[in-house]
């Protein structure tokens, strides 16, 4: 302070006022540099007009605090503090300047070009500037009229402490960008100048060349830093004038900012510079959706002008023809999917652009909205978001209270943009973390945000801006949904309601395939005045959201519609809805992404209570399956018929069934977990059913077992798998065998009469194809036939498929008799021999060639093709036939604890071992995804499209990136064909191998 002689009592209202800036000690260090850089007398002059002239001092203070570029600029060039006390620079101003500045003429050989004598218009002019020249000039003199820019922003929220008379009078949102989006096109006609006269020096043009906007600029809403999109147009499209458009991006670049063509027909890979005509036949046959969308917000920036109004008048209308394509509503739902891309999780609450409630929350929102029913009204063909947003309230497309709260929101998250930018001048979207106080508070300060009521600056600032992204993300929700329901529902007059015609484009545009469907599911769902029809007009905007993000939102909207029609007698349906959203936003995932967990749902509704959370976990997690299978147990053992007892343990079943699949479908469940909850209800289902039976067989004659196969032994099943099983009795005391077989296959033959009966749940087959002789054989054998058939006549596939037997219900005394009746089979010592290893491979062999489906792709083929699901568990079953005389450990019927065992054994690498458990519980889960989205068993992937979006959303993908999620299954799968090969067949596949 006594450097600058600011210490005595006059200086009180510098001193009050310069607190108030951003950054006061930044501010002070500029004054001193700025000191140093000019005579005694200049700066006598600047010490008195910051005095004498408050509008002057908030200004310097401003600037000075809030980016440390420009006061570096300023200080560089302290003549030009004069300029920063001017007024706001006028459109003509800054286009004179910035040609002035290059010494530039106009250079039109045709009327309608633009340029003008005065320099105050953008046209096409000529410049003798060439090279770094050029350069320097041009980001000189763009840096001083930014600076004006900014000091006068920055004025406008200046937090003025002094009682001098300076007042901060904020410059409107919609003014600052327009101001600096016209700089752009002032620096941009210096740039071309420039670029003019670089190619063509002396020589008269030989074409003529227009440069279109796009974008922000385009809109005229651009940010301090920013790309600015352009395309040319050339009248012809000469080489010389290829070179202009090419030395006009390169100075642009160097001098003011990022200068991007890349929006140009065919992209990077298309011509710079096109005719009018070549853009006109571009745009009317191969352009996609989003190029329409580019082309809203276009106008003409400089060059020719005329020609510039000549391309918007040719393309435009093309924009809203673009919106009658039968591809426009999958388009416009590919560019929210792109829009709408998770950031990564650390920044996701502090990205202002793409964090949800952020700027492109909004822009994306006024731009679809627009798209959808610009076609048919031509009043919201407007280019700015902000402009758009009006024209949409005055439309009645978007209610008033909610479009005004958006524009207040939108223009809020811009300013602290800007101010986020202008500190070093760069492109940042992404807030200072909450720690980052010092830089949290500079931002609050250049915003106008003080601290108040014992909170600072910082704290204040957080608060507003943490509103802010709740407020849009709620309007956001509203704005697609409510004037929907308004359009079915006798609401407030003062209330917005869309047309019946165009609530359907806008369901449409939202993801829904069948619009005209789902307005009529709206109608039944929300019109009428009942207490549970207000209800659901309050819940459906934020469902419909959630719906729209799912696989089939048309579905799910049905399905909902069924669901809210089975619960009309549970009033605590809509309640829980309303106020637990987790809850709604998970049973919509679950409605709009699997028909199977849907049916289940609708035949089992009270499950829905169990979407919620509870004390430590989602409740959904919180149910012990061992728990569930005693209480299926005992619920079917109380009742006094089979058909009772299997009529609870289908009921237990789904509900079971309906609380597995919904965790799965939302993540709480990994495949493991999965396959065992589901054997262990398959097990208690067979239990119930079977000691049902027995109880009303009267007298029992013998003891029943069942032991579980393939699969269901492994305790692995799938959503789509039968229950291989074998039954097995033992004669009781006084009972023939014969007495007792044909007791036991009567007992067991109504058993699975029963099970198998139709029903609307998912089907209870029970498969008894891996007995002995197979289909000819009799359904129940006694322990010591068993005993006979397996030491005479078994065949290696037998002996194999032994590998995964399990008791899992009846009379388990006999069924561990019979696990110990075929271990020293299933586990001979010394293992097998080569000849049952060769068989082994012959067999596989046999099934790769017989059992693909005709016209299967063996790629994606989840048991069958290649390193899937038949390859990884035969090369597990053959290492265990060889090695589990030596590995106790392998003596297990579970193909992951069999890897488990032979990682740990050491039979295998863990890098081969970790392949062949990631691919199989791949393949695994895209099986169970493909039973989820179906509804019924199926093995095959179905190639790219909406088919496979549907099943990599079941399975935990998102399904716009269904193509990923392929990727990512081959890859699993070929990395554990390889060693398939290596392990099963030996180095390489064998003469066995046999490619179907």
């Amino acid at each position: 302070m006594e450097e600058l002689g600011w210490y005595k009592a006059e200086h009180s209202d510098l001193l009050r006022d310069m607190s108030g800036a951003a950054d006061p000690d930044q501010v002070l260090l500029g004054l001193l540099r700025f000191k140093d850089a000019v005579s005694a007398d200049e700066w006598s002059v600047f010490n008195q007009s910051l005095h004498i002239n408050p509008e002057l001092r908030l200004r310097i203070f401003g600037l000075l605090g809030a980016s440390t570029v420009l006061a570096d600029h300023l200080v560089a060039h302290p003549e030009q503090w004069q300029e920063v006390g001017k007024p706001a620079p006028t459109p003509g101003e800054m286009m004179r300047f910035m040609l002035e500045a290059v010494d530039a003429r106009p250079d039109c050989s045709h009327e309608g070009c633009g340029a003008t004598d005065s320099l105050d218009t953008p046209g096409m002019y000529r410049s003798p500037l060439r090279g770094t020249d050029a350069v320097r000039t041009i980001k000189h003199a763009y840096r001083t009229l930014l600076m004006r820019i900014a000091a006068v922003d920055l004025a406008g929220t200046f937090l003025v402490r002094s009682t001098s008379g300076a007042v901060a009078i904020p410059v409107p949102y919609t003014h600052v960008t327009a101001m600096l989006s016209t700089l752009a096109d002032a620096a941009l006609t210096a740039t071309l100048a420039c670029a003019q006269g670089t190619v063509w020096g002396d020589e008269q043009a030989d074409a003529r060349l227009s440069v279109i906007a796009l974008g922000k600029c385009g809109a005229r809403e651009l940010n301090y830093i920013s790309d600015v999109d352009v395309i040319f147009v050339a009248e012809p499209a000469s080489p010389k004038v290829t070179r202009v458009a090419s030395e006009f991006i390169r100075i642009g670049s160097q001098a003011l900012f990022d200068v991007d063509a890349g929006l140009r027909p065919e992209g990077k890979n298309g011509a710079l510079v096109r005719t009018l005509e070549s853009h006109k036949a571009y745009y009317s046959r191969w352009a996609e959706t989003w190029e329409f969308q580019a082309l809203l917000k276009s106008r003409p920036q400089t060059g020719d002008m005329a020609l510039g109004q000549d391309y918007i008048d040719a393309l435009h209308p093309l924009v809203w023809e673009a919106s009658r394509r039968d591809s426009f509503v999958p388009d416009v739902q590919a560019m929210r999917s792109r829009v709408i891309r998770n950031v990564p999780e650390n920044l996701k609450s502090r990205e202002l652009k793409l964090g949800r409630g952020g700027l492109r929350d909004v822009e994306f929102a006024v731009q679809l909205l627009q798209m959808v029913h610009g076609r048919v009204d031509e009043s919201l063909r407007v280019s700015s978001t902000v402009a758009a947003l009006n024209a949409l309230i005055a439309g009645g497309y978007v209610g008033r209270e909610d479009g005004h709260a958006l524009i207040k929101n939108y223009e809020f998250m811009r300013l602290l943009e800007h101010r986020l930018q202008l500190q070093r001048l760069r492109r940042t979207h992404t807030m200072p973390k909450e720690k980052d106080v010092e830089s949290l508070r500079r931002i609050a300060r250049a915003a106008g945000i003080a601290g108040t009521g014992g909170h600072s600056s910082a704290a204040q600032l957080l608060e507003l801006y943490r509103k802010t992204q709740h407020s849009i993300a709620d309007i956001h929700t509203k704005l697609f949904y409510r004037p929907l329901l308004n359009s079915v529902v006798n609401l407030d007059t003062g209330t917005l309601a869309l047309s019946p015609e165009a609530a359907r484009l806008q369901l449409g545009a939202l993801n829904y395939n069948f619009p005209d469907r789902a307005y009529q599911h709206l109608q039944v769902l929300a019109s009428g005045s009942s207490r549970k029809q207000k209800l659901q007009q309050l819940l459906l905007p934020s469902l419909m959201t959630w719906l729209g993000s799912t696989s089939d939102p048309d579905a799910g909207l049905l399905n909902y519609r069924k669901l809210s029609e089975t619960m009309e007698d549970r009033s605590w349906f809509l309640r829980l809805l309303r106020d637990e959203g987790a809850v709604g936003k998970r049973l919509m995932h679950i409605l709009g992404t699997s028909p199977y967990v849907s049916e289940l749902l609708l035949s089992s509704p009270d499950t829905v209570k169990l979407l919620g959370d509870g004390a430590n976990n989602p409740k959904l997690i919180s149910t012990n399956p061992e728990k569930v299978r005693t209480a299926l147990v005992a619920a079917a053992g109380r009742q006094s018929s089979p058909e009772q007892s299997i009529a609870v343990a289908r009921s237990l079943r789904r509900a079971e069934l309906a609380r597995i699949g919904a965790a799965d479908l939302l993540g709480m469940m990994d495949v493991r977990d999965v396959c065992r909850s589901l054997s262990i209800v398959w097990d208690a289902v067979l239990h119930a059913a079977l000691a049902a039976e027995i109880r009303a067989a009267g007298e029992p004659k013998a003891r029943i077992a069942v032991i579980g196969m393939g699969r269901l032994g492994g305790a692995e099943l799938g959503y789509g798998s039968d229950a291989d099983v074998l039954f097995v009795c033992d004669p009781l005391p006084g009972v023939g065998d014969t007495e007792a077989v044909t007791w036991s296959i009567g007992v067991c033959d109504r058993m699975r009469r029963r099970l198998a009966k139709p029903s609307g749940d998912p089907p209870l087959d029970v498969d008894l194809g891996l007995r002995p002789e197979g289909r000819s054989g009799p359904v129940v054998r006694t322990l010591a036939s068993y005993a006979t058939y397996y030491e005479k006549w078994a065949e290696t596939w037998e002996m194999q498929s032994l590998l995964r037997a399990t008791y899992i219900a009846g009379d388990e005394e006999v069924g561990e008799a019979f696990i110990a009746l075929i271990d020293p089979l299933r586990y001979p010592e010394g293992g097998i021999d080569e000849s049952a290893i060769r068989e082994v491979r012959r067999m596989k062999a046999r099934v790769d060639k017989e059992r693909l489906p005709k016209g299967a792709d063996k790629t994606t083929h989840t048991k069958l093709g290649r390193g899937a699901l038949t390859d990884i568990e035969w090369t597990v079953q053959l290492l265990t036939m060889m090695h589990a005389h030596e590995y106790p450990a392998l003596h297990t019927a579970s193909a992951l604890e069999g890897l488990d065992a032979i990682e740990e054994a050491g039979i295998l690498d863990a890098t081969s071992v970790e392949r062949l458990r990631h691919a199989w519980l791949t393949a695994t889960g895209a099986r169970n995804a493909l039973v989820l989205v179906r509804g019924k068993r199926t093995d095959q992937l179905p190639p790219p499209g909406p088919a496979l979006a549907h099943v990599a959303g079941a399975a935990g993908w998102d399904p716009d990136d269904s193509r990923g999620y392929l990727e990512h299954y081959l890859k699993a799968t070929r990395r554990a064909r390889r060693v398939v090969d290596n392990v099963f067949w030996g180095e390489s596949e064998s003469e066995f191998s046999i490619e179907p």
